[in-house]
């Protein structure tokens, strides 16, 4: 089981390389999205390649890719589809919008208007879409990917609570290093910035890499390591909303395909610790003192991972697992 999602991300990583450079730490963490059901959205300043990485994951594994150039016009209706009466058959018949696809790029998403926003909302937290009363269920897989600018105020409209927590994990893809900036500048002097990537694997073998990572295990000290984390961000003096039930189970989930990529049935204490931050801190509303101390999101939840929360054992994980 563990050594097929790793079979999986491997032929993954290596198709998608064609066309980015670096950045497999990202990479690995939008699979992480992906292999467990859930969604992501990219923060980042323009220019650094978070549009070529969503079109290339979509590209090496087979998906119907649709992009949405989120602006403030765009309707709801633009995104989910409508209902068009057909003269010729004279009966009503729904066209599907754009998100009936299976890799939704939503570029710029906080340009988007809020009822906008909110087309979304059921689509990635139920898998399906419901216009003038009936119910369409969407193909699997389903992978939602939002990009956003932190940089740009003006014309934007902040996602609400409710839409943040429907993604798994909100990450950044940061500058590349000396040496990977140097390869894109040479390559796109070549022109090799432009590489075709092909599907590598099918849509049914990312649907059955996100069944085996549900069958990855928890030893009981890991989970109980894992609600005391949850626990604890309810309990913090510098939280003011702590992780809710949902942002306890997604912290499992992605722990668990985490566990799949790395090649164990199994999870341990680090999985937990690396997608805390992306998976927990958009879920956290701080306390207003904390401005005024300069401490956010990550440094809070750094406190409770490295002074409040006793680590278990790994081999007692492992152990215990079997």
């Amino acid at each position: 089981m563990n050594n097929r999602i790793q079979q999986v991300t491997h032929k993954i990583r290596q198709e998608v390389a064609k066309a980015i450079v670096g950045q497999q730490d990202t990479l690995d963490l939008l699979l992480v999205g992906l292999f467990s059901g859930g969604h992501v959205l990219l923060e980042d300043v323009p220019g650094v390649g978070k549009t070529v990485l969503a079109k290339s994951l979509a590209a090496s594994i087979g998906c119907e890719f649709t992009r949405l150039q989120c602006t403030p016009d765009l309707l709801p209706s633009d995104v989910v589809g409508t209902t068009v009466f057909n003269q010729q058959t004279s009966s009503f018949e729904f066209r599907q919008g754009p998100l009936f696809s299976q890799l939704v790029l939503a570029d710029e998403i906080n340009r988007a208007i809020p009822r906008t926003q909110a087309a979304l909302l059921e689509a990635m937290a139920e898998g399906q879409i419901t216009v003038d009363g009936a119910s369409r269920p969407l193909d699997r897989p389903f992978f939602v990917i939002a990009t956003q600018n932190p940089i740009e105020s003006h014309g934007t409209f902040p996602l609400p609570e409710a839409q943040l927590d429907r993604f798994l994990m909100k990450i950044s893809l940061g500058y590349p290093t000396l040496e990977e900036e140097r390869t894109i500048f040479r390559y796109s002097r070549e022109g090799r910035s432009s590489a075709t990537v092909e599907p590598v694997v099918t849509p049914d073998e990312i649907v059955q890499a996100m069944e085996d990572v549900r069958r990855i295990r928890f030893a009981p000290d890991v989970e109980h390591y894992l609600l005391e984390i949850v626990r604890r961000t309810r309990e913090h003096d510098g939280i003011r909303i702590g992780v809710s039930p949902r942002g306890l189970i997604a912290l499992g989930a992605a722990a668990q395909a985490l566990a799949g990529i790395r090649g164990r049935d199994y999870v341990i204490p680090d999985d937990i610790q690396e997608l805390a931050a992306p998976v927990l801190t958009h879920r956290l509303a701080l306390d207003p003192s904390m401005r005024i101390k300069q401490k956010g999101a990550d440094h809070l939840l750094a406190e409770i991972l490295e002074d409040i929360v006793p680590v278990p054992v790994e081999d007692d994980a492992a152990g215990a697992s079997r």
